[in-house]
């Protein structure tokens, strides 16, 4: 299970940690880019408008507020960004595969295409916005009870990358940590 790092300074740099999990029957998960899960840097928003505004103004749109489907799935052409707005939730991030970890109000995961996501409980002011790059906000959804074939894969290596960090903006701290060495021209 990832550190909860919680940051007590929200001018300083954020904690961010990255998730991988290998391929499995029902996700693919993504073997170029981890999810990244960033603890407390929406910390001075409040409410989900305030959350889905941020993600607007950094060029990610298709903005909802919700919850997570409580089955294991995953989006094979979108990257996706999901904020807490309120409340907290044990998520399993990773598919069947992978591993649950509690979020809060203000901690923000980016998940790249074909990585499995799933709610396992909440409380009950849990609520979550989603967010999209620009051309992707029309993404589809894959039940891991679906599983997927050669055509999924290569629909999620064929997914444009993000150009703007969903939080911070440019070339802030969660895009850098998902792209890492896959960003274009290094």
């Amino acid at each position: 299970m990832p550190p909860d790092r919680r940051n007590s300074n929200e001018d300083a740099a954020p904690a961010v940690d990255t998730l991988t999990f290998p391929a499995g029957d029902g996700v693919p998960n993504n073997d170029r880019f981890p999810a990244v899960l960033a603890r407390d840097v929406l910390a001075r928003e409040s409410g989900d408008s305030a959350v889905r505004a941020r993600f607007e103004s950094n060029g990610w749109g298709g903005t909802w507020t919700w919850r997570v489907f409580d089955f294991h799935h995953f989006h094979p052409d979108a990257f996706e960004v999901l904020g807490v707005a309120t409340g907290s939730a044990r998520l399993h991030l990773g598919g069947p595969q992978g591993v649950d970890i509690e979020v809060t109000a203000g901690d923000v995961i980016v998940l790249p295409p074909g990585f499995g996501h799933k709610q396992e409980s909440a409380s009950n002011d849990f609520r979550i916005c989603g967010a999209y790059p620009p051309g992707q906000e029309d993404y589809s959804v894959i039940r891991a009870t679906d599983g997927y074939d050669q055509a999924v894969l290569e629909a999620i290596t064929s997914v444009p990358l993000p150009r703007t960090d969903p939080v911070f903006g440019g070339d802030g701290p969660l895009l850098a940590a998902l792209l890492g060495s896959s960003r274009p021209g290094s």
